[in-house]
């Protein structure tokens, strides 16, 4: 978006007088705006449930995005979708059920109101997530081992949402898993774009299933949902091989 402003000022030849944009460019500023304004309309919606506060997702409280941290919060379909995903596997696990959330507290969210009971760790960058107390751990991915000790090999289910599309991040988000994942039966939830398909089948073993994630922001990658399970009919199941 930023190159499109770049590329399409026009300048005059006095230095005094002030660029000038064409009307591509006004264009693409103010569509760029309205997403920025119904994105925080959306989260506004989210978080009070709308007016009077009884939508059906008041009592999910999502801090603002912060797109310099390349935060980008599911919307409620998806969220909802996936947690729901996570509570179906619970019912083939032993009593001491434990998940972990890397880098996806949209899903955190929805779990702890889903269920809350359920026993679920927040890893994640943002601070603000301390107000989750216990239940989180501040993650940064560039140390993917600098955790707690007491977390190793802990989790039956682990969903990951790595920050950023690179094969450096998702090698070390790769490092992350395997230092939490149970060395028994384990599920793993991987969210992440489609530019990563093969890196994720190389580094763990994932498919892509056929349910398409989205986020309350438009983003311009594909995104997708992948597993190291058969889901059967749910999420779609696995999307077959060409």
């Amino acid at each position: 978006m930023e190159d499109d402003f770049k590329t399409d000022a026009v300048n005059d030849t006095d230095d005094d007088d002030p660029p000038v944009l064409s009307s591509h460019a006004l264009a693409a500023l103010k569509e760029f705006l309205q997403e920025q304004s119904q994105a925080l309309a959306n989260h506004e919606t989210l978080e009070t449930g709308g007016a009077g506060g009884n939508g059906a997702e008041s009592e999910v409280a999502l801090v603002t995005e912060d797109w310099g941290l390349s935060q980008f919060w599911y919307d409620p379909e998806t969220a909802r979708t996936v947690a729901q995903e996570v509570l179906s596997l619970s019912t083939c696990s032993d009593s001491d059920y434990k998940v972990a959330c890397i880098a996806c507290p949209t899903l955190y969210a929805y779990l702890k109101k889903m269920d809350p009971s359920i026993s679920v760790q927040l890893l994640d960058y943002d601070k603000r997530f301390e107000q989750y107390g216990s239940d989180f751990t501040f993650y940064d991915y560039n140390q993917p081992e600098d955790l707690p000790l007491e977390l190793k090999h802990t989790y039956q289910v682990i969903v990951a949402d790595p920050p950023y599309l690179s094969k450096e991040c998702l090698e070390k988000v790769s490092q992350t898993i395997s230092f939490l994942i149970r060395p028994q039966q384990s599920y793993l939830l991987l969210l992440t774009g489609e530019v990563q398909r093969d890196r994720a089948a190389e580094l763990l073993g994932l498919r892509p299933c056929n349910f398409r994630p989205r986020h309350s922001s438009k983003l311009g990658n594909e995104f997708r949902l992948f597993t190291n399970y058969d889901p059967g009919e749910r999420l779609g199941g696995w999307e077959q091989e060409k």
